[in-house]
């Protein structure tokens, strides 16, 4: 079939996105897509509605409204009783681009997203989705620049498109003509994963097959492609927040800690050891457990580099010694001394136990500090006892007395198999459920 504007039917109108479009709002664009202009604007407010409150995490929403003149013939100011497509609209596009942001780091703010059309002529509601995507990234530039965030919370890209059958084709982006007479329309909103967020569709002309219902989601699922392209380029540095990865810190200088549990957390973020975070202060472990001493570690981290914090605080526990070394396990033969000399005083201690009764455990207690939310922490153990010699050249600190079930000590053991199945394994397993 031959189109109005001579399009093939797998091109999408000619679109443009002007940033910054109104200088007084947090951030904003025009969007033109064809005929169809839309003003999409971001505002910042502290707070967050009365249901979200004292739950640690934002709020976005959207309001969507067609100005008296978009369609030509004067269109009636919303009133007191809001134009129910408009409230619908609305609706669409606070859900589709509540899908981009991680809430819980927007912490306790509420983005409103405004679009407002100035001429319509097929698509509103998608461009106002693409639009509003761009403005939101331009307004957690402005937070990022302003120093009220430290990072991003976007972390997807959302664009939408339409698409229907006209005239038994199925076709890409119709503008209004092409709407009002298409058998079937279509709206896509997609993320850069190319994973459908809302799919609205029906064969109000005719009922359509599965064939052309595949073929109207290759084109809106490239179309979405072309028009997050089109946002990265009209977003230009301002891009570099869409998918930033999060920053965690290691609340340790500890090379061997470090390193095993970066070895855990993949590559979900970027970690950062305290002192590559700009800290490296001494912290004072006062807290009486393991728990009290990695929440100790955890927020002070936090508090001075702003970004989410992990700390552990782990440690040997032998039963014939009710507990010891237990917190003080790195600090066991005194503070100015190092592992040979706390193993040294270990088996001192432990020199008229017999075999049966050397029973002890490794505890690693975990803390996560959040700016936007309270401290939360989790807890490991590794079963074992304690040898009558070291036994290995690997691991650190009491690896080479301290034998697992299988009966190799964590100094003759592998390092995979040791991240398996030690205690700073099983309580970053609980961790990683929480992070």
């Amino acid at each position: 079939m031959e189109r109005k504007d001579g399009r093939a039917c797998d091109m999408p109108r000619e679109h443009k996105i002007t940033v910054d479009y109104v200088s007084t709002a947090a951030g904003s664009c025009l969007i033109e897509t064809g005929g169809t202009r839309v003003i999409c604007t971001a505002s910042v407010e502290e707070g967050v509605p009365p249901f979200l409150r004292g739950k640690n995490c934002g709020w976005l929403t959207a309001e969507y409204a067609m100005l008296p003149a978009s369609t030509g013939r004067r269109k009636q100011r919303d009133g007191i009783k809001k134009d129910g497509r408009g409230v619908e609209i609305s609706r669409l596009i606070g859900r589709a681009l509540r899908q981009a942001v991680d809430r819980e780091r927007l912490g306790e703010r509420t983005i409103t997203i405004d679009c407002d059309v100035l001429e319509a002529d097929g698509g509103t509601r998608t461009a106002s989705i693409t639009g509003g995507f761009v403005a939101l990234v331009c307004a957690i530039d402005r937070l990022i620049r302003d120093g009220k965030l430290k990072e991003s919370p976007v972390v997807h890209q959302i664009a939408a498109i339409s698409a229907g059958v006209v005239e038994g084709e199925p076709c890409l982006d119709l503008c209004y003509t092409e709407d009002s007479t298409a058998d079937t329309d279509m709206n896509f909103v997609m993320n850069e994963l190319g994973e459908f967020i809302e799919l609205q569709g029906t064969g109000e002309g005719a009922a359509f097959s599965r064939e052309k219902l595949n073929r109207l989601i290759d084109l809106g699922e490239n179309g979405c492609r072309l028009l997050m392209q089109a946002q990265r380029e009209a977003l230009g540095d301002k891009a570099q927040w869409i998918g930033q990865k999060q920053k965690l810190v290691l609340a340790s200088n500890n090379a061997h800690k470090i390193g095993e549990l970066k070895t855990m957390l993949g590559d979900r973020y970027d970690v950062l050891s305290m002192r590559e975070a700009g800290f490296d202060e001494e912290i004072d472990e006062t807290g009486a457990t393991f728990e009290e001493n990695a929440a100790i570690k955890a927020e002070t981290v936090m508090k001075a580099t702003g970004y989410m914090t992990l700390a552990d605080d782990s440690g040997l526990s032998v039963d014939a010694l009710d507990g010891a070394p237990g917190v003080r396990s790195a600090r066991y033969a005194g503070d100015q001394h190092n592992d040979a000399d706390n193993n040294a005083l270990l088996i001192r201690n432990m020199r008229d136990v017999p075999a049966r009764e050397r029973t002890a455990k490794f505890v690693s207690c975990i803390a996560i500090a959040s700016p936007f939310k309270p401290t939360v922490t989790v807890r490991g153990e590794c079963p074992g006892i304690i040898t009558f010699e070291p036994r290995g050249g690997g691991g650190f600190g009491y690896d080479p007395y301290f034998e697992y079930e299988n009966g190799e000590t964590f100094a003759e053991m592998g390092q995979e198999l040791k991240n398996q199945i030690s205690h700073r394994a099983r309580a970053m397993e609980k961790a990683l459920r929480l992070l």
